[in-house]
């Protein structure tokens, strides 16, 4: 096989040569290697790729035999393998836990090969940091690819590797996902397990997942990442059968709500609204009943709590720290990073239901505000891709902690949201702007309901297939 050939398959098709005896996952790593030493010095999506890596070990069977595989490189931990967090706080720091999700990637044939960039702590959706430099985006290396799984996304984008770790807290898998022109799904609370130590993070916003190219590596990942867990915090509805069978059932008739208006200050762009139209005419077109909704809550309602959580999580911090014999200062955390952990640190333990009720009570109001559709259509971002820089880097100083809370809340305005209310949403790259660059859609399900989601995102795909559309800086470009 020759680089071309490995970066046109999705991770489904690599899976399937494998087993027709065509290539060997051996010879799948060294061609990743080969992609990721022709790309990675323009893009820096890749921190570590394992000098170990052709021994790595994966399944002999599995959905993703022999395919290749990058690790976020924060949250589901590798034991024995660095995991910095974009930060210099945690520079050398290595994990003793093998978590649940990449026990379960090792037995579906995936080969993890190295680990990806982040913003420091996850805590941004951009894509720079001091300790490891800025991501470039492979449509535009002047602009972010997201975060906070943006080395994950970007290193997907360029064709490092097929499909990668990514997980969300906020918008961080459907942020890269839609600026680097992927598929990026964000599931249900309690589909993937955090376990064995991370079961429910930030009361449950923050789950993982992946970045990949294609609705059918999305639906199989569903397959081998679901599944409960002993420890976590409760058993969501499981499927009626597995996903990836989704893809041959019919959609039926859904109810859509479309979001037609901003849900919080920033503006969307006329191209971005230009998609969304489009999206909504297409599935008016299929069948479905398409109506207009309002935005479902307040901006200053999740801004309060996201501030909430960066406090409640800032003693978390001084344990690591000295755990690791370091000190919490500039010379330790990026300028945001540090502001939120000191608007945190002296709050007393109370505050934090505080911060639990008032995510009951918008799940609540966004429940209701949302029931009478089976499925909701909005931007997955405002824009497409904003260049390096600017407020919403951890690596600006200017902005307080309130600010900070109350900009993110602006930017990522259609996404938190389902963080807060646990629903999966999934960014398609269904459109392009006029200059070129990904546009996301997001279609939302009802709590629970990744087959519905795996059955539209399906229908989208046929009628708006996006397989053609690759960056220009990407690996094994003629």
């Amino acid at each position: 096989m020759k680089l071309g050939e490995y970066v046109e398959n999705d991770a489904t098709g690599l899976a399937a040569l494998v087993n027709a005896g065509e290539v060997t996952p051996v010879e799948l790593t060294r061609l990743a290697r080969e992609a990721h030493d022709e790309i990675n010095p323009r893009i820096n999506a890749v921190i570590e790729f394992y000098e170990d890596a052709e021994t790595v070990a994966g399944a002999d069977a599995g959905p993703f035999h022999g395919v290749p595989f990058l690790r976020k490189d924060t949250g589901a931990t590798e034991a024995g393998r660095l995991q910095e967090r974009g930060s210099r706080l945690f520079k050398g720091c290595r994990s003793d836990t093998d978590s649940y999700f990449f026990r379960r990637a090792r037995g579906a044939g995936l080969r993890t090969l190295g680990r990806t960039t982040t913003p420091e702590l996850g805590t941004s959706g951009m894509s720079e940091t001091i300790l490891n430099g800025i991501t470039g985006n492979p449509w535009n290396l002047e602009r972010s690819a997201g975060g906070s799984s943006g080395g994950s996304a970007a290193a997907v984008a360029a064709g490092i590797t097929p499909i990668a770790h990514a997980s969300d807290g906020g918008g961080s898998i459907r942020i890269p996902a839609s600026w680097c022109g992927l598929v990026g799904l964000n599931p249900s609370r309690g589909r993937i397990s955090g376990g064995p130590y991370d079961q429910d993070r930030m009361f449950g916003l923050s789950r993982h997942f992946v970045v990949c190219r294609t609705v059918r590596d999305m639906a199989a990942a569903l397959d081998v990442f679901s599944g409960p867990h002993p420890g976590d915090p409760f058993i969501i509805v499981q499927p009626n059968r597995p996903y990836v069978e989704e893809l041959s059932q019919p959609t039926g008739t859904l109810r859509v709500g479309v979001a037609r208006t901003k849900w919080g200050a920033v503006d969307t762009e006329p191209d971005v609204l230009k998609a969304v139209e489009l999206t909504a005419t297409l599935l008016e077109e299929m069948g479905h009943i398409v109506a207009d909704m309002e935005p479902p809550y307040q901006p200053e309602e999740y801004s309060r709590i996201m501030l909430g959580l960066s406090d409640f999580y800032a003693g978390s911090l001084e344990t690591v720290a000295r755990a690791m014999g370091q000190t919490i200062d500039a010379g330790t955390l990026e300028p945001a990073n540090l502001k939120l952990y000191e608007h945190g640190r002296n709050l007393p333990l109370s505050y934090a239901g505080g911060v639990h009720e008032a995510i009951g009570k918008i799940r609540f109001r966004v429940g209701e505000a949302i029931q009478a559709f089976d499925i909701v259509l909005t931007p997955t971002m405002p824009s497409v891709a904003i260049p390096h820089g600017g407020i919403y880097c951890t690596t600006n100083p200017a902005l307080s902690a309130e600010q900070w809370s109350e900009a993110d809340a602006a930017l990522y305005q259609y996404l938190g949201i389902f963080n807060v209310t646990g629903q999966p949403s999934v960014s398609l790259p269904l459109a392009q702007s006029a200059s070129g660059l990904p546009i996301g859609i997001q279609i939302v399900a009802r709590f629970g309901d990744e087959a519905t989601l795996v059955r539209v995102a399906r229908d989208l795909e046929e009628a708006l297939p996006w397989s053609g559309r690759r960056p220009k800086v990407r690996a094994g470009r003629p």
